[in-house]
């Protein structure tokens, strides 16, 4: 049957969606779907739903300052979001501005970057910026964390932490992998103690997850392309764990996809790639048994993946009763534990 964009609509309350954390990052609710049953627990509860052998797989990317505003040529403000950083120098980035900028044109971005425009990539631009210093580095000195366009307030001193994940290493995304914002080192100890194991992965979040989907027919949509890298320690533990039997439980949407597109050929295969990969409810999963996620806007990609995983009707289900239990929603809200829901 073809899907379209309002078969994953639902009403959300706006005062459902968190402008801020909670004060501990293990106080959140969770939500278990297993299936068609449903169980309000809490995060600090994970432990008791792992057992020792169980494969936990974590997207260990960093968010980068990656917000930037300044002035073009004109004197017309811009704001400057990076999408992705595409060499040492070069970014493709969103433009907000009056007037879209053209290419051999400058930014003056946070008064101290001249940044020229060098050509248009569709609804992004490649910005090339000065000097010999790193783009990452430079974005870390002079740019702002860009927090989500639905969190209403500029970021803040406590956002710095609070929008990464604990264990963040890789710098090179724009939005935080936001299952793993649950998790402190209280609880990553607890779980180590009851033989639950880890492996990491990389994955670059861009901007364009928070692009809207604006075709009806679902068909005729086309994911933005992200970066990511299965270590082969990761690739080892994964078929370690299966032929334990033990569980393998992705941490985030993101971890899925990535663990999905190095999965596409059969086996999940180490090192870098680039994934437009669209999962919408009839994919076949090939890796985890389980899925740590957070609650997704209507209508978006991140709601069709987790429809595909745990069966569209017991997503709705599940949505409805949070909605109605008043679970909090989006990157600083609630977590949802969903069993994967095979056709």
């Amino acid at each position: 049957m073809p899907l379209s964009l309002a078969d994953f609509d639902y009403d959300l309350p706006p005062e459902l969606i968190a402008q801020f954390p909670l004060p501990e990052r293990t106080a959140s609710r969770l939500l278990v779907a297993d299936g068609g049953q449903l169980e309000d627990r809490r995060f600090s509860d994970l432990p008791d739903l792992l057992r020792g052998g169980d494969l936990l797989v974590f997207n260990d990317t960093r968010v980068l300052h990656a917000r930037l505003h300044g002035i073009k040529d004109s004197g017309g403000h811009v704001e400057v979001l990076i999408e992705r950083p595409v060499g040492r120098h070069e970014a493709l980035a969103q433009v907000r501005a009056s007037h879209a900028p053209r290419p051999g044109s400058r930014l003056i971005l946070e008064d101290a970057l001249e940044v020229r425009v060098v050509a248009r990539d569709g609804e992004f631009f490649l910005l090339r910026f000065p000097g010999t210093d790193d783009l990452v580095d430079l974005l870390e000195r002079h740019g702002k964390l860009p927090l989500p366009p639905y969190i209403q307030r500029q970021a803040a001193e406590a956002d710095e932490a609070r929008y990464q994940t604990v264990y963040a290493r890789e710098r090179g995304s724009v939005a935080a992998p936001t299952a793993g914002l649950h998790f402190d080192p209280g609880l990553l100890e607890t779980l180590r103690a009851k033989g639950v194991e880890f492996a990491w992965l990389t994955l670059h979040v861009g901007a364009g997850t928070f692009q809207p989907v604006r075709v009806e027919d679902l068909s005729h949509h086309r994911m933005h392309r992200e970066r990511y890298v299965i270590p082969a320690d990761t690739a080892d533990a994964l078929s370690a764990a299966r032929a334990r039997g033990g569980r393998i439980v992705a941490v985030g949407t993101t971890s899925l996809r990535a663990l999905e597109a190095a999965a596409q050929e059969g086996d999940i295969l180490a090192g870098p790639g680039e994934t437009e990969l669209f999962i919408l409810p009839g994919f076949r999963f090939r890796t985890a048994d389980a899925l740590i996620t957070n609650f997704h806007l209507p209508k978006s990609t991140l709601l069709m993946l987790v429809s595909a995983f745990g069966g569209m009707e017991n997503i709705r289900r599940a949505y409805a009763h949070a909605v109605a239990e008043r679970y909090r929603f989006f990157s600083y809200g609630d977590a949802m534990f969903i069993t994967r829901h095979d056709i």
